[in-house]
């Protein structure tokens, strides 16, 4: 059973990086999405407006940019369905350093594309979390390359945390926060911003029925691995991660309240009634959770002002057509 023995990020870490990374990510916007059939007061942290299209950045920046110049010359390496892979990319290219990602055979073409035209290099390898996992390691002791792990580290979680921070600046009253749940270095950062900021605040994350180990994980408190085949299936290719990192589920066990997991058929409907509504355009995995407020209601305290985090935008333009004019 993994017990809450890490060591858990600090507010003043948040803010320290929040002033790391001032300079290459943004403050993104709270938008007003008045969706019909949910409260009252719902926003949309729209971090869809990242310079990489995600919230990846935040984290990516934060560890990358407190390299010392020893470890900027060796390079850096990551592992990434995508959106990670973009943020290593352009902090990386920030900073003069080398980037390599190891990326699996079924990552969007337009994640690829994107990471390949900041200038990074791409590693194939097979769908499994752990193929990518392995396959950095190697390179690492080939080549001496510095890791920067997606989720699970203080450092990305800091980074991420800052999304919180901001939600916790621009809207101070607000009593419900949703974030997205894979690898957990989101759903950990800003819960535990929020938590600490304001501990009667509720943070639920949402994550997809058919990957639903960190609702899983949450329920039976412990990290539990889903295999390849099951979590590849959902349409919210950003959040297949077989697990929860380690310091990642210390953090969701200290700070969230709740993990809820939603049907393909409810991402879609999230992700045109995010664009009929606010004119965001997110990724399926930046839809969850709207798709928790719209349809999860039952499963949600009564709250006043509730903000989901749209965690990406990067979406590949047939899917989006697609999910738009399909039937609802």
């Amino acid at each position: 059973m993994h017990m809450i023995t890490e060591r858990l990020v600090s507010i003043d870490e948040i803010y320290a990086a929040a002033e790391h990374i001032a300079n290459v990510a943004v403050k993104t916007p709270l938008v007003r999405a008045p969706f019909e059939g949910a409260g009252a007061d719902v926003w949309l942290k729209a971090e869809s407006l990242q310079p990489i299209g995600s919230f990846k950045l935040r984290g990516a920046a934060n560890k990358i940019l407190q390299l010392t110049p020893e470890e900027v010359r060796r390079g850096v390496i990551t592992y990434s369905s995508g959106n990670h892979a973009q943020g290593v990319a352009y902090a990386a290219r920030a900073v003069g350093a080398k980037a390599v990602i190891v990326m699996p055979s079924n990552a969007p073409a337009i994640k690829r594309a994107a990471t390949l035209a900041l200038g990074a290099e791409v590693v194939d390898v097979g769908v499994a979390s752990s193929e990518r996992l392995a396959k950095a390691e190697e390179l690492v002791r080939e080549h001496g390359y510095v890791v920067v792990p997606p989720y699970d580290d203080p450092a990305i979680i800091a980074g991420q945390a800052t999304c919180g921070l901001e939600i916790m600046e621009s809207a101070p009253d607000v009593d419900l926060v949703l974030a997205p749940v894979s690898g957990g270095g989101l759903l950990s950062g800003v819960a535990t911003s929020v938590k600490l900021l304001n501990p009667k605040a509720i943070v639920i994350g949402v994550e997809p029925e058919l990957a639903g180990d960190a609702a899983e994980s949450f329920r039976t408190k412990k990290i539990v691995t889903w295999p390849a085949e099951l979590t590849s299936r959902t349409i919210a290719d950003g959040l297949r991660t077989q697990s929860v990192g380690v310091r990642n589920f210390a953090h969701i066990q200290a700070y969230v309240d709740k993990i809820i997991t939603v049907t393909e058929a409810e991402i879609r409907a999230a992700m045109r009634a995010i664009v009929a509504t606010t004119r965001l355009v997110p990724e399926p995995s930046g839809a969850v959770t709207t798709a928790a407020l719209l349809f999860h209601a039952a499963e949600l305290p009564a709250y006043h002002k509730a903000v989901a985090v749209v965690s990406g935008g990067n979406v590949d333009p047939r899917q989006l057509a697609e999910v738009l004019t399909e039937a609802p």
